[in-house]
């Protein structure tokens, strides 16, 4: 089984550009894909620093000393950096969201194609799941969450649903969640029910305040001349990457924001103008690579 197909390889490498004697940081390990290409780019100076929080991702680290594996979330990155006496690093690679063994894996409750329980924990020591959110969260906060997190057009009455559904029906499962739910559907199945999944998914793992925290640790962890690649899969995430890498600062900027303090000096330089995207052939391939964007930014 293949764990998973490493998206927008040479382009991440490219945009890396890897020195030998270097320090990188891959921020989603997986099935390390990446991790094998930038361990290849280095010489026997060079380090990589692999973080996955999935405790199945631990399988799959390269036997090399010269990888040191930490199975924790990126957002501590400045954190375990220090407890490795590493200073700066040379460059951070970020792949988001989820790797297709986690799609692929029925039992993670991750993917609509199969039944399992509704989980979706990629760290599987934290307690919160997917079917406590929809237990437990008020009609409003489920509400803000699907429209916020999964652009779903009637977020408002896709909550009202769930929340009529739950005092009488178990939703414990992907099938009986979905079958809850079904009368709600609005335009493609497959489409509404991938929204929705993905908005209980960021709010289980809490991606978009890991993203953000990264991302304010990235212009102190690069040395300068030091690259970030980082790799998104929805407009949510791409949003504000794009943003701190432009301006540092994960919002777009308020014309009328008078008040606004002094700026602080921003340290990042954008690379790539727009963000890149797979090719033909990359598609044919791995058709998941299709909403991917890649960005880059260097540490000035």
């Amino acid at each position: 089984m293949n764990y998973h197909i490493p998206v927008l390889l040479k382009e991440a490498i490219e945009g890396l550009q890897i020195k030998p004697n270097g320090i990188y940081v891959d921020c989603t390990m997986g099935g390390a894909g990446h991790t094998k290409a930038i361990v290849e780019k280095l010489g026997p100076e060079g380090k990589l620093i692999a973080f996955d929080q999935d405790k199945d991702a631990a399988k799959n680290v390269p036997n090399d000393e010269r990888i040191i594996f930490i199975d924790h979330n990126f957002k501590h990155i400045q954190r375990f950096l220090k407890l490795h006496q590493i200073a700066a690093v040379d460059g951070i690679l970020a792949d988001l969201g989820v790797s297709s063994h986690q799609f692929d894996e029925g039992s993670r409750g991750f993917s609509i194609r199969y039944d399992a329980l509704l989980d979706m924990r990629m760290d599987q020591r934290q307690t919160l799941t997917a079917f406590d959110i929809i237990q437990t969260y008020t009609e409003q906060q489920l509400h803000k969450l699907f429209e916020q997190y999964g652009e779903v057009t009637n977020s408002k009455t896709l909550a009202k649903t769930i929340v009529n559904s739950r005092n009488h029906q178990s939703l414990k499962t992907v099938s009986n969640f979905k079958q809850a739910i079904s009368n709600s559907v609005k335009g493609n199945p497959n489409k509404y029910f991938a929204q929705v999944f993905q908005a209980l998914r960021i709010a289980v793992n809490d991606e978009m305040k890991s993203l953000e925290a990264l991302l304010k640790q990235v212009p102190t962890v690069l040395k300068t001349g030091g690259r970030a690649v980082f790799i998104t899969f929805h407009s949510i995430e791409d949003r504000i990457v794009k943003n701190y890498f432009k301006r540092g600062k994960m919002e777009e900027d308020d014309e009328n924001d008078w008040t606004q303090t002094e700026k602080t000096k921003h340290l990042l330089k954008v690379i790539t103008k727009k963000p890149i995207e797979a090719s033909e052939a990359e598609l044919k391939q791995n058709p998941r690579a299709r909403s991917a964007r890649l960005r880059v930014a260097e540490r000035i």
